[in-house]
């Protein structure tokens, strides 16, 4: 049985695929962070090598060997410090020329293939146009723009969406047993990503971390040139905690747009809906608008290498000037 929730039509192309015999040898799963492409790859992998008679069944040794990560047959690749390397891609194809230990199949998943340097992606271009009959690779990628095109154009590409928020929330209470508003708030933080609500539902840091994110950007709206740029700074050196930073601001940018158009019931950040009033009215829309177009500009600036510390001083002179009261968002009771 397919674990995966949502990606119903990604399921059924994999399903077909397998039933009627025509396999591709590679895959390339795009999507958001955290959206489910490791555990649709790792569910495909199980189908692949199961032993049952409905595939995959969740309970053959197969199938428990790779949920655990411990099939021969079956292996994860990640990056190094955050960068796939030349001699992992190599590692890879001094063993796909073996034949499989266990399984029918030999599946490699490549996890964030955006992270591998230009060698690396050069190296596993040998093996893509030339793969062994008992090979699959699958990789995954949350921007296949940052991705070679000659990897693109060799792998059969699904390109996953956000799942509906109301699944994500139901999934949550059916089978992860979160409470009703702590479902509901998770889910729309999550923006339909179930791996982060996931995460999120049993580590409160990352809430926390979200909580601090929201609360600096209120203090800056209060605060002029020379404190929005050492933050900038402060910020420029932790590229991760930049990208995170750039999401959560999108997500109240965008609440207040909700609300100066009268869509209140649509904001994502429902813990925090009175701050979101009050600052909603200290606002135009035309500065909403300009300062949302300015940090997608910036995110799009950094995923093209731009400067990071330069990508965020020219967005602190777009921050608009706003009130920086703070108010409590009430996410105590929720956590």
């Amino acid at each position: 049985m397919w674990r995966v929730i949502g990606h119903e039509w990604a399921v059924e192309l994999l399903q077909r695929s397998l039933t009627n015999g025509r396999v591709a040898h590679a895959y390339l799963l795009a999507g958001p962070p955290q959206i489910g492409k490791t555990t649709l790859a790792l569910n495909f992998a199980q189908a692949l090598n199961c032993t049952g008679e409905e595939k995959p069944c969740g309970e053959c040794l197969s199938c428990r060997k790779i949920a655990h990560g411990t099939h021969p047959d079956v292996q994860v690749i990640e990056g190094e410090e955050g960068t796939i390397k030349i001699g992992q891609i190599r590692a890879l194809q001094r063993e796909v020329s073996l034949s499989p230990l266990e399984g029918r199949w030999k599946v490699y998943i490549i996890r964030q293939m955006e992270q591998a340097t230009a060698e690396a992606s050069n190296c596993l271009l040998k093996t893509l146009e030339e793969p062994p009959a008992h090979v699959v690779l699958i990789l995954t990628a949350s921007n296949t723009q940052a991705l070679p095109p000659t990897i693109v154009s060799r792998c059969e590409v699904l390109n996953l969406r956000p799942l509906p928020i109301e699944e994500v929330q139901r999934a949550l209470r059916e089978r992860w047993k979160v409470e009703g508003e702590r479902a509901r708030l998770l889910a729309r933080l999550s923006g339909g990503r179930l791996g982060w609500a996931v995460a999120a539902s049993s580590d409160d840091e990352l809430l926390r971390r979200r909580e601090r994110c929201l609360d600096k950007l209120e203090e800056l709206l209060g605060q002029g040139r020379v404190e929005r740029f050492a933050y900038a700074q402060e910020l420029s050196r932790d590229p991760e905690e930049v990208q995170e930073v750039l999401d959560w601001w999108l997500s109240w940018w965008h609440d207040l747009l909700l609300i100066r158009g009268g869509n209140q019931s649509e904001i994502t950040n429902l813990d925090r809906q009175g701050p979101l009033v009050n600052q909603a009215d200290r606002f135009g829309l035309r500065q909403i608008r300009d300062f949302l177009a300015a940090l997608r500009d910036t995110a799009y600036a950094l995923e093209h290498n731009a400067n990071t510390r330069l990508a965020l001083e020219v967005l602190m002179l777009s921050l608009p000037k706003g009130s920086g009261s703070k108010k409590r968002s009430g996410l105590e009771s929720l956590t």
